[in-house]
């Protein structure tokens, strides 16, 4: 079967065509009203931003996809989840005053925000999901008790997923933490030399993965569960994982975990993709880095996995800038994100949402 992706540019020459008037036809085009219903708690799923990166989805837009679920009598929170690493998000008070700092505010976004795993990440909810990695993952709790959702995503690159547009919004995004280190489920590397010894790791960690020996701490890795809370809580930065093997079992969790996001709201999820600032991080980083095409517009479609590859083959069918971390293919045609990190390959969790069911990976796109 084909999806159908609806698709604005970004040219405006009157307020019509502004892409605050754009946001509000694709929410109409793509059939969202249908979506929602009255009285409805509906997350808006979107990615406040680590403090130091600007390319986050913009308030204003956030704003446009409120006022028209409020227009249809549904009751939208704005949402994230806790990180894996320490920062400025790693629990809901931390995250909710970044939210803030970024403009995501009621009086802009015209929305409540929620953190939806609870303060420190602990309140999830079991979900069936019966896959090759999983039967069942991890979800926030107040996103998988929300009646509907909306998916907002910034696309960009990422340095192990390849790709970031709705897949891993919902995978990561709707996951606590100690679901990002399932689906991660890579083990820490210990800086010896840059450990100070102050033993927090050992305090955190309930497995005895992490013990003292003189005045270092040690790694047992036949006791460690790749949770991360090693990693979250030392001050010194010594605990770090390698993202960079098993790329393709990574990918595959991570899917599996974006069709756990969306059991429960079946015809009740609507996507919406900015093409804006793609630049070749995760907005989890502290800063942005340039943009590696020019901007290109917006997308919305009730399937994420026909609205990522209609993304991905936007961009790439871009120019890509040579005063960026793009290193190869920058010919309309190459692959940006491919040729931004050359070790991972984003297409693939395309290619395995669409043999698990999360969605169709054939779509016709449809300009508005």
């Amino acid at each position: 079967m084909t999806a159908d992706v609806y698709f604005a540019d970004i040219r405006a020459r009157s307020s019509s065509e502004s892409r605050i008037a754009k946001l509000r036809r694709l929410f109409d085009a793509a059939g969202f009203p249908a979506l929602v219903r009255p009285g409805d708690l509906t997350a808006v799923k979107l990615h406040f931003g680590e403090r130091g990166c600007d390319t986050f989805v913009k308030p204003v837009f956030v704003r446009q996809i409120v006022d028209r679920l409020k227009e249809q009598g549904a009751k939208p929170f704005l949402t994230d989840t806790g990180t894996l690493y320490a920062g400025s998000r790693s629990n809901a008070l931390d995250h909710i005053v970044t939210a803030v700092e970024h403009g995501f505010d009621y009086a802009v976004a015209g929305a409540p925000v929620i953190i939806a795993d609870g303060l420190r990440g602990g309140h999830f909810t079991e979900v069936n999901v019966g896959k090759q990695h999983f039967a069942s993952v991890r979800i926030a709790g107040d996103i998988a008790a929300a009646d509907s959702m909306i998916v907002l995503s910034h696309v960009k690159g990422h340095d192990l997923a390849g790709f970031g547009g709705a897949i891993k919004n919902l995978a990561m995004g709707c996951a606590p933490p100690v679901g990002k280190a399932e689906q991660h489920a890579g083990r820490p590397l210990l800086d010896e030399a840059a450990c100070t010894g102050c033993g927090k790791c050992t305090e955190v960690c309930p497995w005895a993965a992490m013990t003292m020996t003189g005045e270092r701490a040690r790694f047992n890795p036949e006791h460690c569960v790749g949770c991360g809370d090693c990693m979250r809580s030392c001050p010194a930065g010594a605990i770090e994982f390698d993202w960079t093997t098993e790329i393709r079992p990574f990918l595959e969790r991570m899917v599996e975990y974006a069709f756990g996001a969306t059991v429960g709201k079946e015809r009740r999820i609507g996507y919406v993709n900015l093409l804006m600032d793609i630049t070749p991080d995760c907005d989890c980083v502290p800063w942005s880095d340039a943009a590696v095409v020019p901007d290109i517009g917006i997308l919305a479609s009730t399937d994420p996995v026909a609205i990522d590859h209609a993304s991905y083959d936007l961009v790439n069918s871009q120019t890509g800038f040579r005063q960026s971390l793009l290193k190869q293919h920058h010919a309309p045609g190459g692959d940006k994100f491919q040729g931004t990190w050359s070790y991972t390959d984003g297409r693939y969790q395309i290619a395995y949402a669409a043999e698990i069911d999360l969605g169709e990976s054939d779509y016709r796109l449809i300009e508005i």
